[in-house]
């Protein structure tokens, strides 16, 4: 029995908390005293009950409040207030188009900002004016009465609405300066005030609009309806399910599991994705994940502020993720122009912000991650780049195969080590740092001491994180939008998506963009020499007796046991947890498990896969140089190889080049062979200039560059194949990154 002194101190840490099995208790809490509308309530039909509170209905002028609001406010039996007509003309005793000629736009805000200052009532449908979110203080005052709903219009459209309405000048709005520039001067404070969005695609009717405006409304007052169950539950329990704001602080679930939405992903219509299509990617993003994300865990506000601050002048791209031409009907989805120059970069220089934005107060965390290459400097980079506050509060230790990742990925690596970001090689392969780390996770005994003696929590940042994962739905359904608005395809036209797998998590991701409405055919699984991923998608077999990893090319992918191979069977069973807890019970247990045949023929409807060997990649490499002057990187090279074997010449397919090719710059070299070549050096700088005299498009990474320049030299810890070596590891970080608890 453990001493009476340590049962106290863990007692305590229940009650502040820590443990994350009262920490929903606390959460529920916060989200009681910041909603607008009373979560804990009985629902008397399908349609939300306002009560005392009242809806906001805001958007650029034209965007239809008057009339959405009138429609609401009749499903729902309450009064309409629309600001125009009836508060401000009736203050006034004029028409407010006379009020703006005769005050000029200044002043008219001023006193249209008073006027609503001293607007008093309740349970109510309002439709503000255009420019009431310009006045500070009026929004303040209305907020604080109720939900402000987005009417989210796209400027052409409104354009056209105003000209129809014979509308040639609006409050702000001087001469010479264009109706465009003010509409798009004023979204930035409606994405201020804003609590709920509704995004509005051209066409639709208002009787349309406002059944949007009741869901959003309904969603918002009922959180318990977007929570997330583990992968391993009991069938039809939901006693164990956990908001957002949990499972990004998590990782894994208590019983080994992966969380997963308990009622999978929204769906958007095709107006809704033709809005996407025009908008920049970190618009797209936001759009999206605010309708994945529930507004009582991040605020639409908050999570905006988040994905413009991820995708901005840290990539090299303003596209982020672009889609260019190969060969045929196939194209390369670039996703490394992030700071890292991996795909990783998608999702990890936003999970980091997230994850600090859920924190509790009480306690600090640790993340731990296992890497075969890749993810480990891309959550380096995300997290390192936090906030100086955050960054007291939250530490990141990564667990890489010493020898399993290339010369480059090591100097990144080791770049970090100062402050809250460390590595440490291990002399072992990916899979035994990511089993450890699991081990780690499930060891109530260890994690239990770690928040008793430092009140620190583990979490992880790995693709099992469901924070890591989300993002990369965005970019899989951009690619889709991309090729609809260059003219490739029509909108609704399948195509197909072909992902150099590992860990699957990019797999899920493209099935999640699926799952939203994107028209994926087809998602192409392409492995190694290290094919269990292949091998099982093809016979339903997943068997790791007696299968040692092998080294190659493309260690990214060197992985045989994937994590999100949990969440595929989920999603493909039905949810049957049941049926996933007791395959992954037996793949611990005994390394093997097979599915039934009904299963796999679910699988296949989902999936195809193939693997090609180390000659096939290198001569994909040099195949598709010769032919465009295009370089790929080992990772998509294995795609690319995979793809010409499976894709059908019909559909177009999507392949995703997961890593710069200067990432692997000795391989590369080598496939491209290089004739003018008259040494081979050793020095990982010289290699990239090397490459890039031979390579030049796509261009060279100039942020992965300059990290080699300053790590020289990547001295790091190294440490033997020991779980308790690991494990001193992490206490180690603890110690030095976060004060002990007295």
């Amino acid at each position: 029995m453990l001493p009476v002194a340590y049962r106290q101190r863990v007692k305590m840490f229940i009650a502040m908390g820590v443990l994350n099995n009262t920490r929903q208790l606390a959460l529920k809490a916060v989200r009681w005293r910041t909603s607008p509308f009373p979560i804990s309530r009985s629902w008397l039909s399908t349609v939300p009950q306002i009560e005392d509170r009242n809806i906001l209905l805001m958007g650029l002028p034209g965007a239809g409040k008057t009339s959405v609001g009138r429609v609401v406010a009749h499903r729902l039996g309450v009064p309409v207030i629309d600001v125009d007509d009836h508060i401000l003309e009736a203050i006034w005793k004029m028409p407010v188009a006379d009020k703006l000629a005769e005050v000029g736009g200044e002043r008219f805000l001023e006193e249209e900002g008073r006027a609503l200052c001293k607007l008093s009532t309740s349970g109510s449908v309002i439709s503000l004016t255009g420019s009431n979110p310009l006045h500070s203080g009026a929004m303040q005052h209305l907020k604080r009465t109720g939900l402000v709903v987005y009417l989210d219009v796209a400027t052409d459209d409104i354009i056209q609405r105003l000209s129809r309405m014979k509308v040639n000048r609006i409050v702000g709005q001087e001469a010479g300066v264009p109706i465009r520039q003010i509409l798009h001067y004023r979204k930035q404070f409606y994405e201020k005030w804003l609590d709920t969005r509704v995004l509005c695609g051209t066409g639709d009717t208002v009787e349309e609009i406002a059944e949007k405006v009741l869901q959003a409304v309904g969603r918002y007052q009922n959180s318990k309806s977007e929570t997330f169950v583990s992968t391993r539950r009991e069938n039809g329990s939901s006693s164990d399910s956990k908001y957002f704001s949990d499972v990004v602080l998590e990782g894994l679930a208590p019983d080994g599991g992966l969380y997963v939405p308990q009622k999978g992903f929204p769906k958007l219509d095709v107006r809704e994705w033709l809005r996407l299509a025009e908008m920049s990617y970190p618009e797209r993003a936001s759009a999206m994940l605010e309708k994945c994300i529930h507004p009582m865990d991040i605020p639409g506000t908050d999570l905006r502020r988040m994905v413009f601050k991820a995708y901005g002048v840290n990539f090299a791209s303003e596209a982020i993720a672009p889609v260019k031409h190969l060969v045929h009907n196939q194209f390369v989805q670039e996703l490394f122009h992030g700071p890292t120059a991996s795909f990783k970069d998608l999702a990890l220089q936003l999970m980091p912000q997230l994850f600090a934005y859920c924190l509790p107060q009480m306690c600090n965390y640790l993340i731990l991650v296992a890497t075969s290459g890749d993810t480990g400097s891309a959550v380096l980079s995300g997290f390192g780049n936090l906030h100086d506050l955050d960054r007291q509060r939250v530490g990141v230790l990564v667990f890489f195969p010493e020898e399993g990742v290339s010369e480059i990925q090591k100097r990144q690596l080791t770049a970090y080590k100062e402050g809250n970001a460390r590595s440490v090689g291990v002399l072992s392969d990916f899979d035994f740092c990511q089993r450890a780390i699991k081990t780690m996770f499930g060891d109530s005994g260890l994690t239990g001491h770690l928040a008793v003696e430092y009140g620190t929590v583990l979490s992880t940042a790995n693709s099992i994180n469901w924070g890591r994962l989300l993002p990369q739905v965005v970019y899989h359904a951009s690619a889709y939008l991309d090729l609809f608005k260059d003219g490739v395809i029509k909108f609704g036209e399948p195509i197909d998506v072909c992902i150099p797998t590992g860990n699957f998590g990019n797999a899920m991701a493209a099935l999640y963009a699926k799952q939203m409405g994107i028209p994926i055919r087809k998602i192409i699984c392409a492995s190694n020499q290290n094919r269990i991923v292949s091998d099982f998608i093809t016979t339903g077999v997943c068997d790791l007796r007696n299968q040692p990893l092998i080294a190659s090319l493309s260690p990214a992918i060197d992985i045989l046991k994937s994590s999100n191979l949990e969440r595929f069977l989920y999603h493909t069973s039905g949810g049957d947890g049941c049926l996933v807890r007791d395959l992954f019970t037996r793949l611990e247990k005994d390394q093997y498990f097979k599915v039934s045949e009904s299963l796999l023929q679910k699988i296949q409807e989902e999936v195809v896969a193939g693997w090609c060997s180390e000659e096939e990649c290198l001569a994909a490499i040099l195949n598709v140089h010769t032919k465009t002057g295009y370089a790929m990187d080992t990772h998509t090279a294995v795609a690319k190889a995979v793809a010409d074997r499976l894709q059908d010449p019909w559909c177009p397919v999507v392949i995703c080049s997961t890593a710069h090719h200067g990432k692997f710059a000795p391989t590369v070299l080598k496939a491209l062979r290089c004739p003018n070549t008259h040494y081979n050096p050793s020095d990982p700088v010289d290699q990239l200039r090397e490459l890039a005299s031979v390579a030049s498009t796509p261009r060279m990474h100039q942020n992965m560059l300059r990290c080699l320049k300053e790590n020289s030299r990547g001295e790091h810890t190294v440490c033997q194949a020991d779980f308790s070596v690991l494990v001193e590891e992490v206490e180690s970080m603890i110690q030095d990154s976060f004060l002990k608890v007295l």
